[in-house]
């Protein structure tokens, strides 16, 4: 793995969990690639943040789920940079991303269901981030 520049921010956390999300059914699909940029351009947390930065996350995440305990080693980045009151946020964004495509796979279903672990987000709470992200990907 490639050591990061610099620490992560909590804004390269929030990206690197959507990158992940993206990457769990080890295909990156276009929808989810073009959500995460929007969401970097768009999002008010997001308002002072290198979009270049994107590039190196990415390269990071991929890294590390090359290695035996990369995604722990992710996990624990993400705690070191993400402040508590973010978590929610990281996982609404995650699921927008795992529900860009239309489709969401059994693998990310699974990140998902860590993420909601390692972020230690209360069910009933992590229920009604995943029915917005459901109501706001829905196709006709």
């Amino acid at each position: 793995m490639r050591p990061l520049p610099q620490p992560l921010s909590p804004q390269d956390s929030l990206v690197a969990l959507m990158i992940a999300v993206s990457a769990a059914d080890l295909e990156l699909h276009t929808a989810e690639l073009v959500a995460i940029q929007s969401v970097v351009n768009h999002l008010p947390i997001f308002g002072n943040y290198d979009s270049d930065r994107i590039k190196t996350i990415a390269q990071t995440v991929f890294d590390l789920f090359e290695e035996y305990d990369g995604l722990d080693a992710l996990f624990g980045l993400i705690r070191d940079s993400l402040p508590e009151r973010l978590h929610e946020t990281a996982y609404a964004l995650a699921c927008d991303i795992a529900a860009a495509d239309g489709k969401i796979s059994q693998a990310e279903l699974r990140l998902l269901e860590e993420i909601r672990h390692e972020l230690q987000l209360d069910r009933l709470h992590a229920a009604a981030i995943e029915r917005g992200a459901r109501a706001r990907h829905m196709r006709l």
